[in-house]
């Protein structure tokens, strides 16, 4: 069996990624000089799969070093240490560079060029993954296929069938943290109500875990 790929190597190799500028494969180039942004290391057990970087996260090159980071690390139960942690928490966008605003100011979908790219070999480089959190419609129909059948409001309300799948590392859908989820979050009061108090549960357990095995 091929050993596993080199996280660190991978993350350096997409941090110098050009691709979406220099050689689009879909639509035009991307407008801006390219930031990739990804965190982990082989050690993480918990994976965000998300979106795409957002503004304040293209300037900083931090990841959800905004509003929805902070609403994010609120669901988890992580504090800021916590989830910067890359021996713990890798952060592995559907697109790992901001794509740019649309004429109403909201986010371009990820570039599709890096999830074909990059998407692959980085899950390879991450062998002690536990739980995936698949974050917004775009992680979900990657990583789920065909199964992303009902859009996402359905698809995370078929969480708890999703999580107890016999397959590692599990996975668990969630709405993106964005402001502008707060219409469906407020329509949702399940999500919180039952969702995260397991959530919270789940990743609690596997850091424990982690730290008496260390």
């Amino acid at each position: 069996m091929d050993p596993c790929p080199d996280f660190d190597e991978l993350a350096r190799r997409l941090r110098a990624c050009r691709i979406c500028r220099n050689a689009p494969r879909y639509g035009r180039a991307l407008p801006h000089e390219p930031h990739p942004i990804v965190q982990g290391s082989a050690s993480a057990r918990l994976c965000i799969a998300s979106q795409a970087p957002g503004t304040r996260a293209h300037a900083s090159g931090i990841p959800f070093d905004d509003r929805s980071g902070a609403r994010l690390r609120e669901w988890l139960g992580l504090d800021k240490a916590e989830f910067y942690d890359e021996t713990k928490v890798a952060i592995v966008p559907m697109g790992a560079c901001f794509p740019g605003q649309d004429a109403k100011g909201g986010d371009l979908s990820p570039r599709r060029e890096c999830a074909e790219t990059w998407r692959q070999p980085l899950f390879q480089a991450l062998p002690r993954l536990e739980l995936v959190l698949l974050i917004g419609q775009y992680a979900q129909a990657w990583h789920l296929g065909d199964d992303f059948r009902d859009g996402l409001t359905q698809t995370v309300r078929r969480w708890r069938a999703l999580l107890a799948r016999p397959q590692k590392p599990r996975i668990l859908p969630l709405p993106h943290p964005s402001w502008r989820n707060n219409g469906w979050l407020k329509t949702n009061s399940w999500f919180e109500e039952e969702l995260l108090p397991v959530l919270r549960s789940e990743i609690r357990s596997m850091f424990k875990r982690d730290h008496s095995e260390a």
